[in-house]
């Protein structure tokens, strides 16, 4: 039995849980699962059968269910549990608690109230993919999931092309050529890239290229399981507001507004956006 039942102080439990193989399990984890007068997760089911194989046993305990689709009652009750002086340990479907992951209204809720929010923390997608990557570590910022829409996909890719940082996006393997096409258009063909495949699972993959070559691989190929992308950061210098201008007014002495703002945006691999902005305020100005 790798398990100790010990008396828990009332307070909530974040409970860090494999992505993929049971084994990546803290004993600490298990202690909690083990202690904890009420136990709620993304998904139960998920939960009941980790606690089997490491043989945690329930003791008439029920888990409850906390989703997206739960509602604020159902955190209330847990909080209202904790105030009764129980200890709630809480756990995401796989992974840390609260990285993409509805535990965050629960946390915030107990906290807001003065209760004891801990953690036992466990193993996560993104710092596993930056471990395996190959992308820089030192800065990295994490954007979870992007929208389904392609104009608001690429909408929020572009307001992330300035973040001096390692970028981290979960996607769905149905979206994920879509994904990386967009993101070669917004970021740059050739900007360095890692696509992070059933991380810690039997068929793990990780495959490191520049976006294009990515995207072209999976224009034709839908992978199977959870997947992480890495998208490097640019290493060009910022370019400055004076030089957009200028070269906005040269273009638009021979060209339309549309064609010089592709151009200006080509030349200087910025987002079209952003130089549409810059010649809108131009005109502005002109006038």
């Amino acid at each position: 039995m790798n398990h100790q039942k010990s008396n828990l102080a009332p307070g909530l439990y974040l409970v860090g849980v494999p992505i993929g193989t049971a084994r990546d399990i803290t004993l600490r984890a298990l202690d909690v699962l083990a202690s904890a007068d009420v136990l709620a997760a993304e998904d139960t089911r998920s939960l009941r059968r980790l606690m089997e194989i490491h043989g945690v046993p329930l003791d008439g305990r029920r888990i409850t269910a906390l989703h997206d689709h739960s509602g604020d009652g159902a955190q209330a009750k847990l909080v209202a549990q904790i105030a009764q002086g129980k200890s709630v340990a809480y756990a995401s479907e796989a992974g840390m608690p609260l990285i993409a992951d509805p535990g965050f209204e629960l946390a915030r809720l107990a906290g807001r109230e003065g209760h004891l929010v801990t953690c036992a923390p466990g193993p996560s997608a993104v710092l596993t993919a930056l471990a395996l990557g190959g992308l820089p570590t030192d800065a990295f910022f994490f954007a979870g999931f992007l929208p389904n829409a392609k104009t608001a996909r690429r909408t929020a890719m572009e307001k992330l092309t300035e973040v001096p940082g390692t970028l981290v996006f979960y996607e769905s393997p149905k979206r994920l050529g879509a994904m990386l096409r967009d993101a070669a258009e917004v970021f740059g063909a050739d900007r360095q890239a890692a696509m992070c495949r059933e991380l810690t699972k039997k068929f793990e993959e990780v495959r490191r290229d520049d976006l294009a070559t990515l995207a072209a691989r999976y224009a034709e190929i839908t992978p199977k399981g959870e997947v992480v992308v890495l998208i490097d950061r640019g290493r060009s210098a910022p370019v400055k507001e004076d030089d957009i201008t200028s070269a906005l007014q040269n273009a638009l002495q021979d060209l339309s507004m549309r064609d010089a703002v592709d151009l200006v945006a080509r030349a200087h691999d910025l987002p079209r956006r952003k130089v549409y902005q810059a010649a809108l305020t131009l005109g502005k100005d002109a006038e």
